[in-house]
């Protein structure tokens, strides 16, 4: 209930902090693995993208009545 009253993050503030974080500390290994956290993270979002393509087309087509 009071978690409603808490002021939201703006939506890209976390993106935008990790676009500036110093990379400069971490190893070779780290800054793979970050990296192959990052593409799982693109595939996770271009999935989501093409998700909601596919129902907003399907819903297009549902009420498109001039066909």
């Amino acid at each position: 209930m009071f978690e409603d009253l808490e002021p939201r993050p703006a939506r890209g503030a976390p993106l935008i902090a990790l676009t500036r974080e110093d990379l400069d500390g971490y190893s070779v290994e780290d800054l793979k693995e970050r990296i192959e956290t990052l593409q799982g993270e693109i595939a996770r979002s271009q999935a989501a993208i093409d998700g909601k393509s596919s129902q907003r087309n399907a819903a297009d087509a549902l009420f498109n009545f001039r066909s």
